[in-house]
């Protein structure tokens, strides 16, 4: 059958059958998960997190943005291909109503898509990237699942998205477990 696929196995678990198969590594993802007990919150009188947002300003800002993610890691994909994936989760996302806009200074720097306590996505445009914004609009993110009635906030990131791990553990996400990913691509 022609497609991409994906497996998540137990890094621990033995490979043999997948590479015998044809599945190649691609990733190490992380189960960050918080509970309202655990959790640290940062406040900022600047930030504000809407979730009234237009969905083309959502789009432009994902484009490109997930150069490190698991699919462009993938040497069997290409890069637009790659892009168009992330964009597509997305825009399925927004129409669901689960993408919220991060508003800086009353402009829009960047959103987040959820789903049920889910973290999924999360980007800014690029004039707001590493400017330590990015835990006061997690915090403010991590407090509306709760308030919702969310009992815990679970996310999945990268091993290799250091800067994502620092910034989950310093708002008091627990790892929970690691799963190796596993890509095939049949054209």
């Amino acid at each position: 059958m022609k497609g991409h696929f994906s497996i998540k196995v137990d890094p621990l678990a033995s490979k043999e059958l997948l590479h015998e198969y044809g599945f190649y590594y691609t990733d190490t993802l992380l189960t960050p998960v918080c509970t309202r007990d655990q959790f640290v919150p940062y406040d900022h009188d600047k930030i504000d997190v809407i979730s009234e947002v237009e969905k083309g300003e959502v789009i432009a800002i994902s484009e490109g943005i997930y150069e490190h993610g698991r699919f462009h890691r993938d040497f069997m994909l290409e890069r637009r291909l790659a892009d168009q994936r992330y964009d597509n989760w997305l825009g399925q996302l927004y129409d669901e109503g689960t993408v919220w806009g991060f508003v800086y200074d009353e402009e829009l720097a960047g959103f987040f898509a959820y789903s049920g306590n889910q973290v999924l996505l999360q980007a800014f445009k690029e004039e707001y990237q590493g400017k330590g914004l990015a835990k006061y609009f997690w915090s403010r993110s991590v407090r509306t699942l709760f308030d919702e009635g969310h009992k815990e906030v679970a996310t999945s990131i990268s091993a290799a998205n250091l800067a994502m791990v620092n910034l989950t553990a310093s708002l008091g996400f627990k790892f929970k477990k690691a799963v190796d990913v596993y890509h095939k691509l049949n054209r």
